[in-house]
């Protein structure tokens, strides 16, 4: 493979790699966002509830930043504590959100701390306070900080495999590629050890022909008729002569055997204009080479 395209091949699994990443942590953001702001809406929607409030409105869910959103309502309500966790326990659990945050409830007129608590996803190391005591009617925010930023890993986790796959999936056709166009070496025992037919090296020990960066393996059958061909250039061999060299005492000799293999030869030479197995009707064949 030469620089060039080595270069190349090195410039597409890195911009590869970037796409993927900014890509997958775009989606994953976007999604985790959406489906909290979904989440909040359901508890606002359960907190309304719990005050006889099917008319009020749930005012649109604010993402402060990347880990904290705000709930917030039309008109005033009344919090109680034990009814607010429940109600995000179950809508988290429902979205399949991360179970370790931060819950405050601030009063609109100063933004003091009403009522807080922190869950955990060990429910033991939760710290919940003050469960029984109701928040008097009044104008809330309730805000929720996520603590643990990796707590859900499944979009992380799809992100890692999806750019694990494409490294090894670009990784395998550059490998793929340059097998393919890398030039097979002859071994230097046996660069001497051919015979010229044409553009053609012809290796009989090892069943070869050799054209410049090109190899065509040859079968048993077909290396011993080249052999008999090479050794008798632009002669007609009989056919008598080709089958029983080839044929007897070797196994058994279908009558179009030897027509077969010549045209397996010629398929194989053809690349090389300059030779060509001539059929001599009734008496055999012969190998010219121009």
């Amino acid at each position: 493979m030469n620089n060039d395209t080595s270069y190349f091949y090195k410039i597409l699994i890195v911009i590869g790699f970037l796409l993927s990443f900014v890509s997958c942590t775009k989606e994953s953001k976007e999604d985790t966002s959406a489906l909290v702001k979904v989440a909040l809406r359901d508890v606002g929607h359960h907190l309304l509830l719990s005050n006889q409030d099917t008319i009020s409105v749930i005012k649109p869910v604010v993402a402060l930043d990347s880990f904290e959103y705000q709930l917030s309502f039309e008109e005033q309500v009344t919090i109680q504590p034990d009814s607010l966790v429940t109600f995000i326990k179950n809508s988290f659990l429902k979205a399949n959100l991360p179970q370790n945050y931060l819950v405050e409830v601030l009063q609109c007129k100063d933004r003091a701390v009403a009522y807080s608590y922190q869950m955990k996803h060990n429910i033991e190391k939760s710290i919940i306070p003050c469960g029984g005591r109701q928040l008097k009617t009044g104008c809330y925010h309730v805000n929720v900080r996520f603590t643990k930023k990796n707590d859900k890993k499944s979009n992380s986790d799809f992100c890692i495999w999806l750019l694990y796959g494409f490294f090894f999936g670009v990784f395998g056709v550059v490998v793929l590629f340059y097998f393919k166009l890398k030039p097979k070496v002859v071994p230097v025992d046996d660069v001497e050890n051919y015979t010229a037919i044409g553009q053609y090296k012809f290796y009989p020990e090892q069943n070869k022909l050799i054209r410049d960066t090109l190899t065509v393996n040859l079968s048993k059958k077909e290396c011993e008729l080249l052999l008999l061909f090479t050794s008798q250039p632009n002669e007609i061999i009989k056919r008598e002569e080709l089958t029983k060299k080839v044929w007897e005492d070797h196994g058994v000799f279908v009558g179009r055997s030897l027509d077969t293999y010549i045209s397996k030869l010629r398929i194989k030479l053809k690349e090389d204009t300059s030779i060509k197995l001539i059929n001599i009707h009734g008496v055999g064949y012969k190998l010219e080479i121009d």
